[in-house]
């Protein structure tokens, strides 16, 4: 890296040394995205997990249970609930067991609930293995964007940051495809396999070296960088900008977490990352998805419903996929744009498309449409709005109050989750159809507005930057001097 000192109105010409290094990802940096991005696989898997479970769970020729429709909604409804209390539970523990230790403590919890919803004999078991299984995905969805966002450096973060969203698809879309030719026991013991490797390979990462600099053991941060960013990387300053950035942090901290998260300086990223999971749920991505068999037999189309969530897992990888490799390149803020433009138009569009079905005109002719919209509503959601919010909730939320800040952000997600997923049939008993996705249109409309005005851009951008900038600590120029530090990155 050239640095140099110049008038902001001066034009130079410069060589940089030919044996200049380029920041590169290293081995270990990937290794450690992969093992956190396992854990994703598994909170996957469990998210997805009713949705093919039920239908044999319900059938007395394979459970020597009951299963009633009311029971059956509490099992899939349970782990949402669940997910809000380890989201709450989960910023203390990040704080105090460190992150690693706060991950790897779930893996034995999930291997758990498995076993007790793969071996049920009552309905009971299955609930209270949902719960359990809830539980350790609300800590896990909390603790991996910010272990990540710790530990990759800025150049990568988005790509390696967006690997958990990914493996999280991988994990959805395992699920409906061993559905498919598993019944809910089967799949159960499949469910309860997935998080050994996640286990094995949780063991060979360090914990972040921003924790350990929050516990005063600068020795330990320094091996774990040094881990992170390859032996013959020289990590004296970006270890001295980590130890800079909590020396600041611990000089505005007052003694209680919450009376921190109501300072002004730490209430705005906080309230950027409620926002972004405001209208990631307020988007009505549960409850489109809940509607997709209706949509797909509305289309006209005979495919099978399993089939048909299958086709929503595919897509839902693919523009995951898509977004890894695009947005250390369009930056956070583009692909919002572009997701939330996608689920104005299809949102809008499939409104129409059920208003206009309602009012019993004939619609044959545009059959495909409904499908057409949803394929590209999810699509969209999967670029931008569906990985982002956690991606960028381990970026912006300043180190002092991380842990408490993504419990609260967490937990608020959970509820919007349950919410939306608890009131579908009722505002669609409301207002109908056409009226509902009109509703998750016009909402996710203000939350374009919302991004293009108060989420800032990330990219490229180390941590301590962007809490310097988030909590206005950015030492103002003076117009008269102009004179500044300019970095080339070659």
């Amino acid at each position: 890296m050239v640095k140099l000192l110049m008038r902001a109105d001066t034009h130079v010409s410069f060589t940089v040394p030919a044996e200049e290094p380029v920041a590169k990802c290293t081995f270990s940096q990937v290794l450690a995205a992969l093992s956190v991005s396992l854990g994703s696989m598994v909170v996957g898997f469990s998210s997805a997990y009713t949705s093919p479970a039920l239908v044999s769970m319900k059938d007395r020729n394979i459970t020597s249970f009951e299963v009633t429709d009311q029971s059956g909604s509490w099992v899939g409804g349970i782990m949402p609930l669940a997910g809000l209390a380890g989201g709450i539970l989960g910023g203390p523990l990040i704080e105090y067991l460190g992150r690693k230790n706060t991950i790897l403590a779930t893996a034995t919890p999930f291997i758990i609930s498995w076993l007790l919803i793969a071996c049920a004999t009552h309905v009971a078991m299955v609930l209270v293995g949902r719960a359990l299984s809830g539980f350790s995905v609300g800590v896990a969805s909390l603790s991996l964007p910010v272990y990540l966002g710790e530990t990759v450096q800025p150049e990568v973060r988005g790509t390696l940051g967006l690997l958990p969203t990914a493996f999280g698809n991988i994990g959805i879309l395992l699920c409906f495809v061993a559905g498919k030719y598993m019944d809910w026991s089967g799949l159960a013991f499949l469910g309860a396999a997935l998080p050994i490797p996640f286990l094995l390979l949780m063991f060979l990462i360090p914990e972040t070296p921003r924790w350990y600099v929050s516990r005063g053991r600068d020795d330990r941060a320094r091996k774990a960088l040094q881990w992170l960013r390859g032996k013959k990387a020289d990590v004296d300053p970006e270890l001295k900008g980590i130890i800079k950035s909590h020396q600041d942090a611990e000089r505005h901290a007052s003694q209680s977490a919450m009376l921190d998260l109501m300072k002004k300086a730490n209430l705005k990223p906080l309230l950027i990352s409620l926002g972004l999971m405001f209208f990631q749920q307020l988007s009505g991505i549960n409850a489109v998805i809940f509607y997709t068999v209706q949509i797909f037999q509305d289309a006209g189309s005979t495919i099978d419903e399993n089939l048909c969530t299958i086709i929503v897992g595919v897509v839902n990888f693919i523009a995951t996929f898509i977004a890894t490799m695009l947005i250390d390149r369009l930056g956070r803020k583009m692909l919002l744009y572009i997701s939330d433009v996608a689920m104005i138009i299809t949102l809008m569009t499939l409104g129409g498309f059920f208003y206009v079905k309602n009012s019993g005109q004939d619609v044959s002719q545009v059959g495909w449409l409904p499908l057409a919209a949803f394929v590209i509503y999810v699509l969209g959601f999967s670029l931008g709005f569906g990985p982002i919010p956690w991606l960028m909730m381990g970026e912006i939320l300043p180190g002092k109050i991380r842990g408490s800040a993504a419990s609260v952000a967490t937990a608020f997600n959970w509820s919007c989750t349950f919410i939306v997923t608890k009131t579908f049939a009722d505002i669609i008993n409301a207002i109908g159809t056409h009226g509902t996705f009109w509703m998750f249109g016009s909402i996710c409309v203000i939350g374009l507005a919302f991004v293009i005005f108060y989420v800032p851009e990330t990219q490229g951008k180390s941590l301590e930057d962007i809490e310097r900038k988030m909590m206005g600590r950015v030492r103002r120029m003076s117009s008269v001097a102009n004179i500044k530090p300019l970095s080339f990155n070659m």
